[in-house]
């Protein structure tokens, strides 16, 4: 057993390919569904607010640290895309943070989407291909994996096992742990050679939710009050989680609100206390030996109070959609055209569903601030829209090739 605790963080880097106003008179008319305006405008804005002046600070840390500052990536292929389309210094600025090798970037489905849930077949495919793009680009091969919104069940734990992963992120859903800790090893109840990191939700949302908050009684949060926190929140454990959105860092929370300062000043506090060691999830999964096996039936994710599926699934606008999607794997083998893959392939983007979201109780105001629609069922007609004409061009490719 180590002598030191560990300490893991790991940002979630994803960009959705935003779909314009497609109106029933586009179907069957006019097959381009992105708004690309959107997308270019949202991407640089965050690229210049929080991709390129966090990479630099963590670039910075991880050459002050002399290999004591260590922190996880996972990058979706739909956030790759766009910073090669529109933002290529990004990537640069990921690269040389992969070349430090003080930094592990994870595997995950390619288009951030639901496909474990329902197509092992598509998933397989998407990890793979995500799996392909981190090696181009960044000259890596992930080992450890993060399901989209850290979504895990049982046979999700052996799906990823199978893929050759020995490592797998998600979320210390308290209806899950009941009394336990999150702050432990654990392993998949139903392949126990997948070992499974949790997320400390506490100390991740105190950074990604609460540090500009001012009602909360920790606020401001400096380095010392996080570092008693995190001391605190472990006292006997062997590991803290933090995992968050990466755009917490200058796009949720401002750089006026301190966030850098903050990531630079815990870091230092971290290191020059002592306490915890920095760890990549690899590395942490190899020096933890897991304290018991995790049974997890139904899937959990990191979403919203309930920890489940219901930010995605919860309602019958997003059921009927996410059916109808999946619903045309078969007849897309069939045809097998990249250009409708691709498509098939955003149009999986888990965002979608989030947008027809009706929860409007403990987390509404959470999926407002990331929903350019006005309301759930304006996001359900126009996704609904594209997807119709989506079928009719499979249709189309399906009688051309039985001619």
């Amino acid at each position: 057993m180590a002598t030191k605790k560990s300490i893991c963080m790991y940002f979630q880097v994803h960009q959705p390919t935003r779909l314009r106003l497609y109106r029933f008179f586009d179907i069957g008319k006019d097959s381009h569904y992105y708004d690309d305006f959107a997308n270019r405008t949202i991407l640089r804005r965050i690229a210049q607010k929080c991709y390129l002046p966090m990479n630099a600070l963590l670039l910075d840390l991880v050459k002050k640290g002399k290999g004591k500052f260590k922190v996880a990536f996972s990058i979706s292929g739909s956030a790759l895309e766009q910073f090669e389309r529109y933002a290529p210094e990004v990537i640069d600025s990921f690269r040389r943070l992969a070349e430090t090798g003080r930094v592990e970037f994870l595997s995950e489905t390619y288009y951030h989407s639901l496909a474990s849930l329902v197509s092992p077949q598509e998933f397989r495919h998407q990890v793979q291909k995500h799996r392909d793009a981190m090696s181009r680009l960044f000259g890596v091969t992930p080992t450890a994996f993060r399901n989209t919104e850290l979504i895990y069940c049982n046979g999700i734990g052996e799906l990823v096992h199978e893929l050759g992963y020995k490592t797998m992120l998600t979320e210390g859903a308290r209806h899950i742990m009941g009394w336990r800790s999150p702050n432990y090893v654990y392993s998949c109840e139903t392949c126990p050679e997948l070992k499974l990191l949790l997320r400390n939700y506490t100390l991740s949302d105190d950074i990604a939710f609460r540090f500009s908050d001012r009602s909360w009684e920790m606020w401001p949060l400096t380095a010392d009050k996080y570092l008693a926190r995190l001391k605190e929140s472990s006292k006997n454990d062997d590991i803290v989680n933090v995992f968050m959105d990466y755009e917490t860092f200058g796009e949720h929370q401002s750089e006026a609100s301190g966030i850098f300062d903050f990531m630079k000043f815990m870091t230092d506090a971290v290191i020059s206390d002592g306490t915890f060691e920095f760890v990549t999830p690899t590395e942490a999964a190899a020096r933890h030996d897991a304290v018991s096996s995790l049974d997890v039936p139904d899937p959990i994710s990191w979403a919203d109070e309930e920890k489940d599926l219901t930010a995605w699934l919860g309602n019958e606008l997003q059921q009927e959609a996410y059916n109808k999607i999946y619903g045309l794997a078969e007849k897309l083998a069939i045809v097998n055209k990249p250009v409708l893959w691709e498509d098939f392939g955003h149009l999986q983007e888990s965002d979608h569903f989030y947008y027809m979201c009706t929860k409007f109780f403990s987390d509404g105001e959470v999926h407002k601030y990331f929903n350019p629609y006005d309301t759930p069922y304006e996001a359900f007609i126009n996704y609904m829209n594209v997807l119709s004409d989506f079928m009719i061009r499979v249709d189309d490719a399906i009688t051309t090739k039985n001619e």
